[in-house]
């Protein structure tokens, strides 16, 4: 059983919207060699700030960065917890069996 409870089914959901974007995938390929202030962020990426901080949130809320200010600037790094997570949920997708997977049940 991939998730057993609900609440885990919309955990999963807001991963996957979370990575459904090319920017919010860089970030993260961004933030994988190490911690990031937002201004290195935004000259990398090529971006305004409004909308580096639109991709941050959707990232942040969805469990994969965290972030911690210092003086006006914030520094994200992703949260390895969420990674795990991640990747033991993926993981759950892989088949079990050898082979096809036949039912024995007949579709009417």
């Amino acid at each position: 059983m991939l998730f057993p409870m609900p609440k885990d089914l919309t955990r999963a959901a807001r991963w996957f919207h979370a990575l459904s974007d090319e920017t919010r995938l860089q970030i993260i390929e961004r933030l994988s060699s190490g911690e990031q202030c937002v201004c290195d962020l935004t000259d990398m990426l090529a971006t305004t700030q409004s909308l580096l901080s639109f991709h941050l949130k959707t990232l942040k809320e969805a469990g994969f960065l965290t972030d911690r200010r210092e003086g006006r600037w914030v520094y994200y790094s992703l949260n390895p917890k969420a990674i795990e997570d991640l990747e033991r949920c993926i993981g759950s997708l892989k088949p079990r069996g050898r082979g096809p997977r036949v039912s024995l049940k007949r579709c009417d």
